[in-house]
């Protein structure tokens, strides 16, 4: 493509500006609607989190407040270190308690790791192939979505991609620039959410062993570089918080094992992929690993080996928890940069109504994402839902003990309603596969032992119980309204 017109750099970098501008364009679309559009349990528990850090900070709040909010921060649970929630509290001392902070500084980073990408992919392929790559990793309606999302992901994803760029900046030169960089951002990637550990460990070995062979631990470079990457993520999780993180593994991994020798666990896995990418997509960007030049391919091969270990540690995740899959956008675009490199070679040789008619086609493809993207953002309003908390808040005593059946494990009430609540256990897949024959009505005297209300507000799980229902309807009623009913238990 060097004679083409559509490898001049200017055309090119051009529509790399524009796909960047769209990109951003997306993600700060309806930018002040509360979280609830995206796994609303995990941005808000990052916004309690988050409120909990700002009102430390805030020189106007009270002692009642800072209480109160580190009351609410303490429920939520402590297995990250607040990075993404530290920046965006103290964001909130210059413009005010707003979700739209949390969504700018998402974007930028997810913006930022977008500029690396492509220059990694134009190091592999051409710089056309990798523009498309790049549009499915700004557009994807799923990417829009997980990437502006409040919850330490996007920012993990964001310094992840631009490690490895460095990392393999370093593989092609050996110089301590790029050993440093790579070394900060992969260990900024596991420092803000371990989970990154098994991508991260992946393609170090890989590039490593390809760039060094077996004399690999001659070189001063790659001990620093192991050292910056494990050295912070080791003090927090193990050293720091090792009883969280003990908790987490048993809890989610060793608890849940048995679901990796279930054939049918392999095909939830795959299914659940592809409502999220589509398997055509996931299939194509296995074979651009397949075929990438060696250094590239060492790369690809290493990080779907990550992902698989990843998946099994985490099986429930795999195919219910859609964000516990945002690490492979990165991954699926470059192994689509590689297998679309000869088609766009072959492009580049047509004449000009083959040329016209392939990017008519690519423009339209990424527009017709982007539209995708923009509707499921606007589809749904949240703003009145501070409101009905507040509301909510405001029937249910402060000075009572009480117990509830409620969306987000009481989050939305702490957040909105500025009022925390004991839980009743929901019905989930997760409750199901621990305990497939549990009866929580059973124990519903010793559960509610000191409880004076029985605040009701997810109907759906209510449903779901009908033995806690029949229970529920021989107490009098204490107040009622349009989605919520509080029992007295009294």
């Amino acid at each position: 493509m060097t004679n083409t017109p559509l490898s001049q750099s200017r055309n090119w970098f051009i529509t790399f500006i524009i796909l960047l501008a769209l990109g951003g364009f997306l993600r700060l679309l309806d930018i002040t609607d509360p979280p609830l559009d995206f796994h609303p349990s995990r941005q808000l528990r990052n916004s309690l989190v988050a409120r909990d850090i700002y009102y430390s900070i805030l020189p106007s709040a009270t002692t009642e407040q800072r209480d109160l909010t580190a009351s609410f921060a303490r429920s939520v649970g402590k297995y990250e270190p607040p990075v993404i929630e530290s920046i965006v509290a103290y964001t909130y001392l210059l413009t005010g308690e707003n979700i739209a902070v949390a969504r700018v500084w998402e974007t930028f980073f997810w913006l930022a790791a977008g500029v690396a990408l492509f220059d990694l992919m134009r190091r592999a392929t051409s710089p056309w192939a990798a523009l498309i790559a790049l549009a499915f990793y700004l557009v994807l309606p799923f990417s829009v979505q997980a990437s502006r999302s409040f919850q330490p992901d996007p920012l993990m994803t964001s310094a992840f991609v631009i490690g490895v760029y460095f990392l393999y900046r370093w593989s092609e030169e050996q110089i301590w620039k790029w050993a440093i960089l790579a070394g900060v951002f992969l260990g900024l990637a596991t420092f803000v959410k371990i989970v990154i550990a098994f991508f991260v460990g992946s393609a170090a070995i890989a590039l490593v062993l390809f760039t060094l062979g077996r004399s690999f631990w001659k070189s001063k470079q790659v001990w620093a570089m192991a050292a910056i990457m494990v050295i912070p993520a080791l003090a927090f999780y193990v050293f720091l918080n090792q009883s969280r993180s003990t908790e987490y593994f048993f809890s989610w991994t060793v608890a849940l094992i048995k679901l990796v020798t279930s054939t049918d666990f392999y095909t939830k896995w795959l299914a659940f992929l592809g409502t999220i990418f589509g398997q055509t997509i996931i299939f194509l960007s296995i074979a651009g690993a397949l075929i990438a030049k060696p250094r590239m391919r060492w790369l690809l091969i290493s990080l779907w080996i990550g992902y698989l270990l990843y998946g099994l540690t985490l099986p429930f995740q795999m195919y219910t928890h859609s964000y516990y899959h945002i690490q492979l956008i990165p991954i699926l675009a470059l192994g689509l940069a590689v297998v679309l490199n000869p088609l766009v070679e072959s492009v580049s040789a047509l004449g000009g109504v083959g040329r016209v008619g392939f990017i008519t086609l690519v423009v339209a493809v990424v527009g017709y994402q982007a539209y995708v993207a923009r509707s499921v953002l606007v589809a749904e309003d949240f703003h009145h839902e501070p409101a009905f908390w507040s509301s909510v808040a405001e029937v249910t005593p402060s000075n009572r003990n009480i117990m509830a059946l409620t969306h987000d494990y009481g989050y939305r009430l702490m957040l909105y309603g500025w009022r925390k609540v004991s839980l009743w256990p929901l019905t989930t897949g997760l409750s199901e596969a621990r305990n497939p024959n549990k009866n929580d009505a059973e124990q519903f005297a010793e559960l509610t032992e000191g409880m004076d209300y029985f605040l009701v507000t997810a109907f759906g799980q209510l449903e779901k119980q009908p033995d806690l229902k029949k229970i529920l309807d021989a107490y009098p009623i204490a107040a009622k309204g349009d989605g919520y009913v509080l029992y007295d238990l009294r």
